[in-house]
């Protein structure tokens, strides 16, 4: 049985990627969650909160924009927002003492 074109199409081979990324993402962060509550490093917690919102939350805050209906520009500040904040946890993550 061959499969449909539909499910082959390269928006749904696209959605389904980012959605294994958030998946593999949010197991990351909750590694790293796990590890700040293990040894009790703020470190950790910030890292797990940067993963998250860099895979996770972008994922998640596209496709609530998506269906939402917002239009591109929309989808696009709103993931940017969400990647900024990420990358400065991130950040905080490896600069905190």
């Amino acid at each position: 049985m061959p499969l449909s074109t539909e499910v082959l199409s390269p928006g749904s081979i696209a959605w389904l990627s980012r959605g294994l990324t958030a998946l593999i993402g949010l197991f990351v962060a909750l590694l790293a969650y796990r590890g700040f509550k293990r040894n009790d490093a703020p470190k950790m917690r910030l890292l797990a909160l940067g993963i998250g919102l860099l895979t996770t939350g972008v994922f998640l805050t596209v496709t609530v924009a998506n269906v939402a209906g917002a239009d591109t520009g929309g989808i696009l500040i709103a993931r940017g927002i969400v990647t900024v904040t990420g990358l400065c946890a991130v950040l905080l993550a490896l600069l905190y003492r």
